[in-house]
């Protein structure tokens, strides 16, 4: 009786257990449009890096209120870039000093690294838009719409 209970029990547990296609755990009906409309995706076959940006009214910023792409030159944002996630990543390590939910994941930003414009553009005008909106400055320099 007592292998009957445990094989009984052993046989629940796996019937309990389901798996799910990953289209089962996506429901694409129902996915918040804020996510399909505010994720902001640069990805090149020439260089292996891609820059993947999700919050919530930055793509409307960017085609409104940011500078034309061309504006800056490569060599200037990669310059404001090396200092914004220096900054940024310095305030990833201190999460008793600022806001965790803010600064929650490192950015890997190599200066030797050649990204390309695109890239740059788009990480530049995240961290002003960033600044703007969560009322944060990340270096002594002061970004202008």
């Amino acid at each position: 009786m007592k292998k009957l209970l445990h094989f009984a029990l052993i046989i629940s547990l796996f019937a309990s257990c389901k798996t799910y296609e990953i289209k089962q755990i996506i429901n694409h009906d129902n996915e918040d449009p804020l996510v399909k409309t505010d994720t902001v995706s640069i990805s090149s076959d020439e260089t292996d890096y891609e820059i993947i940006i999700i919050e919530p009214g930055f793509r409307q910023w960017l085609m409104g209120t940011a500078r034309p792409r061309g504006f800056h030159s490569q060599e200037f944002l990669e310059s404001r870039n090396a200092l914004l996630v220096q900054s940024w990543n310095q305030r990833n390590l201190q999460p008793q000093v600022y806001d965790p939910s803010l600064y929650e994941l490192r950015i890997d930003y190599d200066v030797n690294t050649d990204y390309g414009y695109e890239v740059n553009y788009l990480l530049y005008n995240y961290f002003v838009y960033f600044q703007i909106k969560y009322n944060q400055q990340l270096t002594s320099f002061i970004p202008r719409i």
